[in-house]
């Protein structure tokens, strides 16, 4: 049997957890003097505040080593392999934390196998590869075959989002100091996406009106060339009128009805309120990976 882990950085359906697809590896945050499993926090009720905590950001942190070592153990002893997906190594230390529990295990389990995915991403971007993992899997794909279909999916997918500030990006170190100010002094909104595993701006725009439209005009023109298979619509933050204006512009696009999912807490803390696209397409997307290779996202045990 191939076991699939993910950690919660990934807006996974909430079936796809509840029916046992998958297990997920719980991240935590940090927040009013207590650290919170992200699994288990109301989502909504959190995002009510979260504009409020710009001057006390909270803190995530990732499952410990010891988690996977116990996961990789059990599975190896029921002879089971397992494929791991986890959210950009280049901005949480969760998939190398599960590489090294991996060689753990296999130092002294020698017929273990596992293989770990780099998403390069979070949110509905990483769930787009855990999804087609999931599929190949219960088709009858071997674990190559599925760590293969994720890493495809990585290729076809991608996020696309607004902050409302750049504040929280910048207490977190995930975008520069000059593009934080740059924002705050002059009022742009950047559109930002994720490149070779990190958040960069693929355009910026002055009002929340023309980010709307500038985002569905990305996406439209993407599912042109590439054609689609996924798309959501995803928030942190209150929902608000824009949210489904967003909404309803990603419709009219597609044609048919999209889900409006939140993204997780623990990427929330370092974007803050923002809304945006997740989408995969059928056919590889430019600009995801641009410096790193494909090979570089997997890892064999």
């Amino acid at each position: 049997m191939i076991r699939i882990l993910v950690d919660s950085g990934a807006s996974l359906p909430k079936k796809l957890i509840e029916d046992g697809e998958v297990t997920v590896a719980s991240l935590f945050i940090r927040f009013d003097g207590e650290e919170h499993t992200e699994a288990d926090l109301d989502v909504d009720a959190f995002y009510e505040t979260i504009g409020d905590r710009v001057n006390d950001i909270p803190t995530s942190s990732q499952p410990s080593q010891l988690f996977f070592e116990e996961f990789f153990e059990e599975a190896a002893a029921a002879g089971d392999e397992v494929l791991g997906i986890f959210n950009s190594s280049r901005l949480s230390g969760t998939f190398e934390g599960a590489i090294r529990a991996a060689r753990t295990v296999k130092s002294h389990n020698i017929d273990f196998r596992c293989v770990l995915v780099d998403s390069t991403t979070n949110s509905g971007d990483e769930a787009f590869p855990i999804m087609d993992a999931v599929d190949a899997r219960d088709s009858g794909a071997t674990l190559e075959e599925c760590a293969a279909a994720a890493t495809n999916a990585v290729m076809c997918s991608r996020i696309i989002f607004t902050p409302e500030t750049l504040a929280f990006l910048k207490a977190g170190g995930r975008i520069g100091r000059v593009a934080a100010l740059l924002g705050t002094a002059i009022k742009i909104l950047p559109i930002i996406t994720v490149r070779d595993g990190q958040p960069v701006v693929a355009a910026k725009v002055r009002t929340m009106k023309k980010s709307i439209d500038e985002m569905v005009r990305m996406f439209a023109k993407d599912v042109k060339e590439r054609g689609l298979k996924r798309v959501l619509v995803q928030y942190i933050g209150p929902k608000t009128q824009l949210l489904y204006q967003l909404r309803d512009e990603v419709e009219r696009v597609v044609g048919h009805a999209v889900d409006i999912e939140p993204v997780t807490p623990v990427i929330a803390v370092h974007v803050g309120p923002a809304i945006g696209i997740s989408y995969e397409c059928m056919n590889y997307l430019e600009g995801k990976l641009v410096d790193m290779k494909p090979s570089e996202l997997v890892f064999t045990a």
